[in-house]
């Protein structure tokens, strides 16, 4: 499958601030490899709605393939985002029980059981289908997985109101609300199974079957710390008093999702029926069930990722979270159904979350919101021609910075980010930047001498003589590799973050002889039969 252009289309809203937004028109497996060059290893979080493969054969998806044909389909797909995530990312996927088993199979292969998160329930209806055959479905899956669960960080739920409400002060505790809780675990320990003297003189035992979950002496803690509660008479169980000051800012996430919390499928359909009367979306998912991901995966800034971008719906909630996203989406809806949707989002409308995140809102102050000034932009884009043509001809149409991107990944695995200074990059010049890497090495230690982190060094300085950079397009010119060329590069090469390192050019032609070449410590590989264009 060759590389293809992503050709611009149109921008929208603050130019300046839609750089990092893209909506991508195009078979999504294709410009998902697209991105690869540009985008390798820079993804926090994807969210992707597949396809469930229920035979339903919606309007805007094929959802009638055989088993065997969806698998394939979906394969191909994880393994190109895999390589599209952060270290420290993560990827959510909703499914049902049609294929969600064969699913995490399939997951576990492409990422790693050791990287499996959770398998989240989510509630998306409200009502029981009556007419079922078996049983009425009321849930579907959202597969977890991080690219590294060593790296991979959660982030706490955000307390609400009716949480905090949960805590009571019902003592007048100066430490203000608290809320009980069991002092007893659910197994019986013969140490831990002892009387409790209760303020009213009454001794009380744990229920049969059970124990207490703290040793006699960390309850008498307790009870003199005023930690402990029993009952308005003073004569039951104790419970442990937990204080609402002293709880963390957010709650741990858990894997059942109610859709009092973060929508259901109705909820979805009506989000976009404000948006798109005429043609509703089959199968929305609410926006407070994408809020929810990106707040327990991602930080403000971060990059989201959605290949089966569907009405929009993920692309609108990074937006209005002040996410950076990416959102990939086939045929002609793309237009249709998301351009309007984001440019209604940048526009400020208030439906969905807007309200929660004070996106379109005035400020607290009372200052009108300004969509010029606050709503961004995003760039709309399609797939284009092929980067590499049959024979393996670079199309008319690539510039500096596209071939750059797909040099830079060859050689180095990594996304091309020529603005990073850790790069070495040289902006208007043939350096692409220095290529380091972690130097391996074992040693021995002695008694209480700890490992020293492995050194760092520049394997090579990757140099592209293409389009014209060096200003010259003569076929002896600035993207052949003359002695006049290689004299300049190596001056260039002096004044480069690391001088000591190897050089590897990138030209149409070499005119160099082999031995100069090596006395210059360069590695000549040749545009375009050397650049891998698939």
């Amino acid at each position: 499958m060759p590389y293809r252009l992503l050709e611009p289309v149109s921008t929208h809203g603050n130019a300046a601030r839609a750089a990092d937004n893209l909506l991508i028109q195009g078979d999504n497996l294709q410009a998902l490899k697209s991105l690869l060059p540009f985008h390798r290893g820079q993804v926090k979080c994807i969210f992707i709605d597949p396809p469930y493969n229920t035979k339903s054969a919606f309007e805007h998806y094929d959802d009638n393939l055989e088993h065997a044909q969806w698998l394939t389909l979906m394969l191909p797909r994880l393994q190109l985002l895999r390589e599209l995530l952060r270290e420290d990312g993560s990827i959510w996927v909703t499914i049902d029980d049609h294929e969600g088993h064969y699913l995490k199979v399939l997951m576990d292969e492409v990422f790693g059981r050791q990287n499996f998160v959770a398998n989240v329930v989510w509630q998306k209806k409200y009502s029981p289908q009556n007419d079922s055959e078996f049983f009425s479905a009321m849930h579907d899956h959202l597969l977890v997985y991080a690219k590294n669960a060593s790296a991979w960080r959660r982030n706490l739920i955000p307390r609400t109101a009716k949480q905090d409400d949960a805590y009571k002060n019902p003592d007048g505790d100066p430490r203000g609300p608290w809320k009980a809780s069991d002092l007893t675990r659910p197994e019986h320990r013969d140490r831990d199974f002892y009387a409790v003297l209760t303020p009213s003189g009454k001794q009380v035992l744990p229920a049969r079957g059970r124990s207490w979950s703290r040793p006699p002496e960390e309850i008498e803690r307790l009870r003199l710390d005023d930690r402990l509660w029993f009952g308005k008479r003073g004569d039951a169980i104790p419970s442990l008093k937990r204080f609402l000051s002293e709880v963390k800012d957010g709650i741990v996430p858990q894997t059942i999702w109610v859709r009092e919390e973060v929508g259901d499928n109705q909820d979805a359909k009506k989000e976009v029926k404000q948006l798109n009367e005429s043609e509703i979306f089959a199968t929305p998912k609410p926006e407070a069930l994408i809020a929810r991901v990106l707040s327990i995966a991602t930080q403000k800034g971060d990059l989201v990722l959605d290949s089966f971008l569907g009405s929009g719906t993920t692309a609108a909630v990074a937006h209005k979270m002040g996410r950076r996203w990416i959102g990939i989406e086939m045929g002609e809806h793309a237009r249709t159904h998301c351009l309007p949707r984001l440019e209604k989002v940048i526009a400020g409308e208030p439906g969905g979350i807007s309200r929660a995140v004070g996106w379109g809102q005035p400020a607290p102050d009372g200052t009108p919101w300004n969509a010029a000034a606050q709503g961004g932009g995003f760039r709309f884009l399609r797939l284009g021609a092929p980067v590499f043509d049959a024979a393996g001809r670079i199309h008319p149409e690539v510039r500096f910075a596209t071939l750059a991107a797909f040099v830079w990944q060859q050689e180095t695995g990594r996304a091309y980010a020529p603005h990073d200074a850790a790069t070495g990059a040289r902006a208007g010049t043939p350096l692409l930047g220095i290529h380091y890497e972690n130097v391996s090495f074992s040693r021995l230690f002695g008694a209480g001498e700890a490992p020293i982190s492995p050194p760092i060094r520049a394997r090579a300085a990757i140099y592209l003589l293409f389009n014209g950079i060096l200003g010259d397009k003569r076929p002896a010119g600035g993207n052949v590799l003359t002695r006049d060329v290689l004299t300049a590069l190596l001056a260039l090469h002096v004044e480069s973050a690391a001088p000591d390192a190897p050089l590897i050019v990138y030209g149409e032609a070499c005119r160099v002889g082999p031995a100069r070449l090596a006395r210059s410590r360069v590695t000549f590989r040749h545009i375009p039969h050397e650049i891998r264009a698939g």
